[in-house]
């Protein structure tokens, strides 16, 4: 599936509270944009959304658990594109969001980068454990994304090592050793997380729920 797919531009966000319409939709055509994930920044926690639609004042996500009340909170695109967000309104799927700054729509469509688009990945910090034919290791989990991760681990493997990945909060996976580094290592799951279940372990890693 592509990562975008074409922009629908209305008059104003399908479903959003009348309140959010007000604000957001007055000053600024809404873009719609189907299927774009991307991070929410809030008090130093990373959470999984997608972005729906967009304008140059606002921008409206869907969401897989309730947000954490904060003042701070910066919206992160995939290409590394940052814009600082004020919260208007939220509900049990979706939020609204007014920019805090200037924003281009054009950008936050076309989302430009020099590298290749790869799935948003969370940077988290969380213990771990890694088994090899029953044998567990301690090991910290340093990123996750729904394709694999990244853990600090003293252990040496080798590359193409199957082993599990444990972590309280998520179900045990399966991965590969993709790469080894200064006493890091990415792992490729054998079997890709779920946006949603990704997002659910993200708030729960970092939440403690």
């Amino acid at each position: 599936m592509a990562d975008v797919l074409p922009a629908r531009i209305s008059s104003q966000a399908p479903g959003a509270p009348a309140a959010a319409q007000g604000i957001e939709g007055r000053s600024a055509r809404r873009y719609t944009l189907l299927i774009r994930s991307a991070k929410l920044l809030i008090g130093g926690c990373e959470y999984l959304c997608i972005m729906r639609d967009a304008s140059e004042t606002g921008v409206s996500v869907r969401i897989f658990h309730p947000l954490p009340a904060h003042h701070d909170t910066v919206i992160e695109m995939q290409n590394g594109d940052r814009h600082r967000l004020e919260l208007v309104w939220q509900d049990a799927e979706r939020a609204g969001f007014r920019f805090c700054g200037p924003a281009s729509i054009s950008r936050i469509i076309e989302c430009p980068s020099d590298f290749a688009k790869r799935p948003v990945r969370l940077n988290l910090s969380a213990p771990a454990q890694i088994e090899i034919m029953g044998k567990p290791d301690y090991a910290e989990l340093r990123d996750i994304s729904q394709q694999g991760a990244k853990i600090a681990c003293n252990r040496h493997l080798a590359i193409d090592q199957q082993v599990k990945l444990l972590v309280d909060g998520m179900r045990d996976v399966f991965a590969k050793v993709r790469w080894r580094r200064d006493g890091m290592m990415g792992l490729v799951f054998e079997e890709t997380l779920q946006l949603d279940e990704l997002a659910r372990i993200a708030c729960r890693l970092q939440d403690g729920g």
